[in-house]
């Protein structure tokens, strides 16, 4: 039987859920090993969630461009506090992820207000816009000869 790209798979929505968590554990990683925010990776994030959604055989249109966006913020928005609390919780000896339990979300705020700068906004802005245009756009097949 054939593969039909008018219906997703079941399995788009959990495999896009694990791609996000995973990019967002790498981005912390790669963002506290080298003491930066990395806020370069926000494309490669859209670019992430597009091709997950792609090999899952989800069509192209609005609602890939939506939980590809939805998903590619949501990476964002996780990695950033991911970084926020591995710095808080390397002045206390604690792991990211027990940090991360510790610190409230107003806390984390006043320090990504902190840590972010206009280039970091301006660059998952355009992970953002990625994320839309890719979504919506589609390859489409090459017209035909006959």
């Amino acid at each position: 039987m054939p593969l039909t790209a008018t219906h997703p798979r079941w399995y788009a929505l959990p495999l896009l859920a694990l791609g996000a968590a995973g990019f967002a554990a790498a981005w912390m990683l790669l963002a506290l090993a080298l003491d930066r925010q990395c806020a370069w990776l926000a494309p490669l994030a859209a670019l992430d969630m597009l091709l997950l959604l792609r090999m899952a055989h989800w069509p192209a249109g609005r609602a890939r461009a939506a939980w590809a966006a939805a998903t590619t913020a949501l990476v964002i928005v996780a990695a950033n506090f991911l970084i926020i609390a591995g710095q808080v919780g390397k002045n206390f000896g604690l792991r990211p992820w027990e940090s991360a339990r510790l610190i409230g979300p107003h806390y984390a705020w006043l320090l990504a207000e902190l840590a972010l700068d206009r280039i970091d906004l301006a660059l998952f802005a355009l992970g953002l816009l990625i994320a839309l245009w890719a979504g919506l756009s589609g390859r489409r097949p090459a017209p035909s000869a006959r």
